[in-house]
């Protein structure tokens, strides 16, 4: 029996679908827009974002924590979002945390006051979040500190997390023992009880780990009250939005395919699902209603923390790319390490995400180079390997296979479209988007929204 249906035929959205209706695939409803990263984060998935959320009526956030970090710049101030979507900066569009991601209460609040400062106005009447979303307590940061220290004396390495305290969350949702939104604002007496519980679970593992229960609770109390005129029931509103009046509905994912839990450089990775995935589970979106998917890369490559990165170029490039691209984490704070654009990791992104255009951010940064360097293979004992090696021992092993183009010694942060960039710099460009097999939509110059050549 089909139960495929349309939802213009019902007048109620909240009821669900009467059995024995049919609706074609072309009649789904709104398609979401998803932007996701397609290397190991830090590709400027904020100011794509950003240009396509002054169209948006929905921004979305759909996994993670205040472990990303997005920077975008409008009428020269420069906002950084964390759990914030980067959209919250149109005030034309409702911004949605969605199940998937996972909220520290006094971070958001946190960021929302001081980009309040800056001149974002109005921020808590155009968030919505859902009640389905876990909560990052203060212990989880706690934990996540001394969890890498652990690691650090037992395997003499770190995962080099974020420490905000998101695996430890994570861990805590798939355990069952975790605390939501929707648990938050329902019977407080209940959920003082089960927060007592989870921090005795952590302490039973932790000895060391110290924590003010009472005071927590008065403050979590204090958030909840503060939070509560922002949270929907987060399926149903997202439903509404796909099945309703027209809409443009965006997704912006956090973190980037190579940090993917499932996907990415393993263990070296975060604690979710950043490919296209994420957003259907994170947010309750059919993958009949995901429309483009744009993936987001770098001119070149980054990493933070450790891990393998095999065009990493521990040398005078590296030095170079970094301070030209000012490449320090918005929220680590920490050093971003740099080397050749690697097409082997964004070919596999691909290949898992399906990236319908790719927007190919901060070109300009290569402007000062005499020849410019792009990995398209791998080689392990001398032969190609044909596909991105799971085992991370195997892809510290490997050697690059490039390409060598020479530079264009030419200023692009003025360019504002096709012809303005020079003929090197339009080879370069061509080259990436024929070797992935996925068009190349905009071309970064610089960091505003201005700076953003669009190519079609």
């Amino acid at each position: 029996m089909s139960l495929t249906w349309s939802a213009k035929d019902h007048k109620n959205l909240n009821q669900p679908p009467a059995t024995g209706q049919k609706r074609s695939r072309n009649d789904a409803g709104n398609k979401a827009t998803v932007v996701l990263g397609a290397q190991w984060g830090d590709e400027g998935k904020g100011k794509v974002v950003d240009l396509l959320a002054t169209e948006a009526d929905l921004v979305c956030r759909c996994q993670g924590g205040n472990n990303a970090g997005h920077t975008v710049v409008v009428d020269g101030k420069e906002y950084d979002f964390h759990l914030l979507p980067s959209g919250i900066i149109n005030t034309k569009s409702t911004s949605l945390i969605g199940n998937g991601v996972v909220i520290h209460l006094p971070g958001l609040f946190e960021e929302g006051d001081k980009n309040e400062k800056k001149g974002l106005k109005g921020w808590e009447k155009r968030l919505i979040v859902s009640d389905r979303a876990h909560l990052v307590f203060d212990f989880h940061q706690v934990v996540d500190g001394l969890q890498e220290t652990e690691r650090q004396a037992q395997e003499g390495k770190t995962i080099g997390t974020t420490k905000k305290g998101i695996g430890p969350a994570y861990s805590s949702k798939a355990s069952r023992t975790g605390l939501r939104v929707c648990d938050l604002l329902a019977d407080f007496k209940d959920f003082s009880t089960r927060f007592k519980n989870l921090v005795h679970q952590y302490q039973s593992m932790y000895q060391s780990l110290t924590v003010d229960v009472d005071d927590q609770l008065k403050k979590l109390k204090e958030y909840a009250e503060r939070l509560r005129p922002m949270v929907r029931d987060g399926v149903y509103y997202m439903y509404e939005a796909l099945h309703g009046p027209p809409k443009k509905i965006l997704v912006e994912g956090a973190n980037a395919a190579l940090l993917d839990i499932d996907f990415g450089t393993y263990p070296f990775v975060t604690s979710s699902n950043c490919t296209v995935g994420g957003a259907c589970t994170g947010l309750g979106i059919p993958p009949l209603n995901i429309g483009d998917v744009f993936g987001v890369s770098k001119a070149y490559t980054t990493r933070v923390g450790i891990g393998a990165f095999p065009t990493e170029q521990l040398n005078a490039v590296g030095e170079l790319l970094q301070t030209r691209g000012h490449e320090v984490g918005v929220t680590t704070g920490r050093k971003r390490r740099c080397g050749w654009l690697d097409l082997v990791i964004v070919r596999y992104a691909h290949m898992i995400n399906g990236f319908t255009a790719i927007a190919l951010t901060k070109l300009d940064i290569l402007d000062v180079l005499d020849e410019i360097k792009v990995g398209v293979a791998y080689k392990l004992n001398g032969k190609r390997i044909p596909h991105f090696p799971a085992n991370m021992d195997v892809l510290q092993k490997v050697e690059v296979e490039y390409e060598t183009f020479p530079g264009w010694k030419t200023d692009t942060s003025a360019a504002r479209k096709w012809n303005d960039l020079p003929a090197k710099a339009q080879n370069y460009i061509r080259f990436i988007e024929n070797h992935i097999g996925v068009p190349i939509k905009w071309v970064g110059v610089g960091k505003s929204r201005e700076c953003m050549i669009q190519m079609f």
